[in-house]
């Protein structure tokens, strides 16, 4: 590299930056070390295991030894054999998903199943616990059926998970290793003294959004080679157009995060903004769970959200082996977050 290439003050700063880095054990734990652990926890929390048994309540009564015992041999389901009160307690405390109320012959009151409607468990144990039921009563199925199990990478929860965590690292880091870094050395005064050097606002901005540019060259490897390792979460398209979307999702949240930043005085206040922007996208941009379970109305605000864009174009080329072709609109939509972002902070950046 040139001498004129080395003092330009792009270089300087960002040269800067990585040094600041590269010395706060911290930091190297939080951006590299903490996805690997998540990860890892989330990976083993929701591994691929048999299901568990349902949970079911058989009140008892009259008739409640056949029924309970119809269910007892069913290895699907977890039957207890309690008292009318206790049962209900079961059930309100979450012990169990459903409570069933035997009928003692056939004049008498039909069998009741009580469950929460809103519990997708207890949904699962009515269709459960009533198809056990049945067939013990003597049910025959007109229609011969088979069940076929899927197990393969690309369809298991840990395969949907790593995108989402990766758009959450490239966030977070994004957010707080920028935002929070600029108001901490604006409290410290080291901005300030910056002015009087041969620089220009765009060079300062820029070298942040550059550092994070550089430290995705070692957070995306790092993760996707740890997911492959531990629990063969398959790349199913182009490496090539993967790092392109994560390179320009960590620039938006670089972009973002300088926005934050531009004329909060104090670290509790960027504290307040960044929680404001991650906790929202947190919980409806799909990182640990689908976005589509939100209700049709929110879904427009969801869609135009820079995380959702991100990690469900990352997905898109993961799991389902997309082309370009398929991830334009949330590329876009990323694109124009990262531009607007960008433009504000560096208008409305100050110094002190």
């Amino acid at each position: 590299m040139s001498e004129a290439r080395r003092a330009h003050p792009l270089w300087q700063l960002t040269l800067m930056r990585w040094r600041i880095f590269s010395r706060e054990p911290s930091t190297m734990f939080w951006t590299f070390g903490f996805p690997l652990i998540l990860a890892l926890a989330l990976g083993i929390a929701f591994r691929n295991r048999p299901p568990d048994p349902i949970s079911a309540a058989v009140e008892r009564g009259p008739g409640s030894d056949a029924t309970f015992a119809a269910l007892a041999a069913n290895p699907s389901v977890q039957a207890l054999h309690l008292d009318p009160e206790a049962a209900h307690q079961a059930l309100r405390t979450g012990k169990v998903a459903i409570v069933v109320t035997p009928r003692v012959d056939l004049g008498s009151a039909p069998r009741t199943y009580r469950y929460d409607p809103s519990r997708p468990d207890s949904r699962i144990a009515r269709a459960v616990v009533d198809d056990v039921l049945q067939r013990a009563d003597g049910r025959v199925d007109p229609t011969v059926v088979a069940d076929q199990l899927v197990n393969e990478p690309g369809s298991r929860y840990i395969d949907f998970l790593i995108p989402g965590l990766l758009g959450f690292g490239l966030m977070s880091s994004g957010l707080w290793g920028v935002g929070f870094v600029i108001v901490e050395m604006r409290t410290r005064k080291l901005i300030k003294r910056m002015v009087a050097t041969p620089m220009r606002k765009t060079h300062f901005l820029l070298s942040f959004v550059l550092m994070r540019a550089l430290f995705l060259v070692g957070e995306l490897p790092i993760l996707l080679l740890f997911a492959y390792f531990v629990f063969k979460v398959p790349v199913r398209g182009s490496l090539l157009l993967l790092t392109s979307l994560t390179v320009l999702g960590s620039l938006v949240f670089a972009g973002l995060g300088l926005l934050v930043a531009s004329r909060a005085q104090n670290t509790q206040t960027v504290g307040g903004l960044v929680n404001l922007m991650t906790l929202p996208m947190s919980i409806c941009s799909g990182v640990f769970f689908s976005s589509a379970r939100f209700p049709s109305f929110m879904q427009p605000v969801i869609r135009i959200l820079p995380l959702t864009a991100l990690i469900d174009s990352v997905r898109t080329v993961m799991i389902d082996g997309g082309g370009v072709r398929s991830v334009v609109q949330p590329a876009l939509v990323m694109l124009a977050w990262g531009l607007v972002a960008f433009g504000v902070a560096l208008k409305i950046f100050r110094w002190r």
